[in-house]
């Protein structure tokens, strides 16, 4: 994997970068479409391709117990079995094992229980490579501890300590060189575990750096300040990754302070329930004002459900309990995101990011009337 920083935004730490992989070049800043299971809820591969997604995030922990991956690498890898031939992130299945209930931290790893069968699994580090090098994807994670939020800073010293532990046995244990491994910098919302991860981790010199930790519920105002005292302890010449933040007006904030990747199931998911993206603000479709209106969602989309269907449309297809009601509207969010981030990028190279920001968010803010 090669990353090249092409451009820094003049006002702001906003940065243009490239990142090469063995399944293609992804352009950053870049958000990465969820797709658990290997698979996009109410979404084809080619669907998604359409979108103008460049790299999509798969699922370790829910892999790992169904199907397996010793079917997936039998298969051929992640990218034959979903049929997918760009990049791929898988993360570690940190995150999912420590928001289960019942598990039981260990300084060597996590037990937890099957939530199919109900037998005691064991993830360690060395697993967790394993599992992800089986896979295949272009990109994987480092095992970590997600720090839940509010908690003592003790606690979050004693995880901290233990995050930095584990990447180090991570590294050792990585034995295919053609994936990239990320580091994830832990912390809570204390700066100088935050400082002493980041700083501990660059000593080990990974191909790149996320910032874990910012999505367990501490709110946008503390997630900046976590990512603008972070950012600046990780390499310039690495890529970094914010894990699990998708909100527009957070990727915006994040971006202006130098993070170069994005994941979340906010697109896919808000479609589901009729909460679609514009530029005006999000619209719920089961609204009955949307029962006559014969617009599409975003007038200038160039989406393939506002090129073809009606908010009318939708609005039906969402009333009556329709499947293609999930796949129409998670294929105009997606593209919304794409598109959103393909403007942030022409913003940077063109050293107006901090107005285009602004412009942005004081319509999108604003809300549909």
């Amino acid at each position: 994997m090669i990353f090249t920083l092409i451009k820094t935004d003049k006002k702001t730490s906003a940065r243009r970068g490239m990142l090469e992989t063995p399944h293609g070049i992804i352009e950053t800043p870049i958000f990465m479409p969820v797709g658990t299971h290997a698979a996009m809820k109410a979404m084809t591969p080619l669907q998604v391709k359409e979108t103008g997604s460049q790299i999509i995030l798969c699922n370790t922990y829910h892999l790992h117990l169904r199907p397996g991956e010793a079917l997936v690498e039998k298969a051929g890898g992640l990218h034959r079995f979903m049929c997918w031939d760009g990049p791929i992130l898988t993360d570690s299945g940190g995150f999912q094992v420590f928001s289960l209930p019942n598990k039981r931290i260990t300084d060597n790893g996590v037990f937890f229980r099957h939530e199919i069968t109900g037998e005691e699994i064991f993830l360690d580090p060395a697993k967790a490579i394993a599992i992800q090098e089986a896979l295949g994807a272009d990109i994987i994670m480092a095992f970590d501890e997600c720090i839940p939020y509010p908690c003592e800073k003790s606690y979050a010293a004693q995880s901290t300590k233990k995050t930095i532990r584990w990447a180090e046995e991570c590294r050792n244990a990585q034995s295919r060189k053609d994936q990239a491994l990320f580091a994830i910098v832990q912390g809570s919302v204390f700066n100088d575990l935050r400082a002493m991860c980041a700083e501990e981790l660059v000593k080990m010199d990974f191909p790149g750096y996320a910032i874990g930790g910012v999505s367990v519920g501490e709110g946008l105002e503390l997630l900046k300040k976590v990512v603008e005292f972070t950012a600046p302890h990780l390499p310039v010449d690495k890529p970094r990754y914010l894990m699990g933040v998708g909100l527009p007006e957070d990727i915006f904030e994040s971006v202006e302070r130098g993070i170069d990747m994005f994941d979340c199931v906010i697109p896919t998911r808000y479609a589901r329930s009729a909460t679609l993206f514009t530029n005006r603000g999000r619209i719920r479709l089961t609204n009955r004002k949307y029962r006559r209106d014969f617009y599409p969602v975003e007038p200038n989309c160039t989406c393939y459900t506002c090129r073809n269907f009606t908010r009318a449309y939708l609005h039906h297809l969402f009333i009556s309990n329709e499947v293609l009601s999930a796949i129409l509207a998670s294929i105009h969010n997606v593209h919304f995101y794409l598109g959103m981030m393909e403007e942030i990028r022409k913003a940077i190279e063109e050293d107006r990011f901090a107005e285009h920001k602004k412009t942005f968010l004081e319509t999108y803010l604003r809300g549909e009337k």
